[in-house]
């Protein structure tokens, strides 16, 4: 007689468990914030510190731990093509923003998403330095600090508010100057 298969974990279990994970990696990215870090270029000329590694490594250990039959894909570890083959992912970005981390500017955040075939159903972005914990269930909506936020209905991008950090808008990737948008870090390069 075979064993019964052991129920996956529901979505609910899925985001309690990000959840803890994201606010540990926050704590533990918040040790090295405006600290003196070992760095250095990865390919794509893009710097890479020991503080990303740590959380990567912290994150990776509680949620690819917890569910060894997800796949994983984060920017600090290799890629296992493996992944593919899974019909779960998480999917993580463990400082995103590491340039605004190393200028001790608070416009950095810790991403972590997890996708079920190929589609996201869980997303959290957490800034440990001003302690917003932004999160979305499919389904259920997106949330600021637990409380429902939504989309305005505003059909152009001029006089749109949106959060990122002001260099966003002057790179030169943009054809085109942007539109009058209220940006939170507007001030900062």
């Amino acid at each position: 007689m075979q064993a019964p298969e052991a129920l996956a974990p529901s979505r609910e279990e899925d985001r309690v468990l990000m959840v803890d994970a994201v606010r540990e990696a926050g704590a533990l990215a918040l040790s090295y914030y405006q600290t003196e870090l070992k760095k250095w270029m990865k390919s794509g000329d893009s710097v890479v510190t020991e503080a990303d590694i740590a959380v990567n490594d912290l994150l990776e250990k509680r949620l690819a731990a917890a569910r060894p039959d997800y796949g994983w894909l984060s920017e600090e570890s290799e890629d296992n093509p493996s992944r593919l083959e899974r019909r779960f992912v998480w999917m993580v970005d463990p400082i995103d923003g590491t340039n605004a981390f190393l200028r001790h500017v608070p416009e950095w955040t810790i991403s972590v998403a997890l996708v079920e075939d190929g589609a996201p159903v869980l997303g959290i972005v957490f800034n440990p330095a001003t302690q917003e914990f932004f999160h979305a269930v499919r389904g259920e909506g997106a949330f600021l600090n637990d409380a429902p936020i939504t989309v305005s209905d505003r059909s152009t991008l001029e006089g749109a508010r949106i959060i990122a950090s002001g260099g966003l808008f002057k790179k030169r990737i943009w054809k085109e100057p942007w539109p009058g948008v209220e940006s939170r870090w507007v001030n900062s390069v």
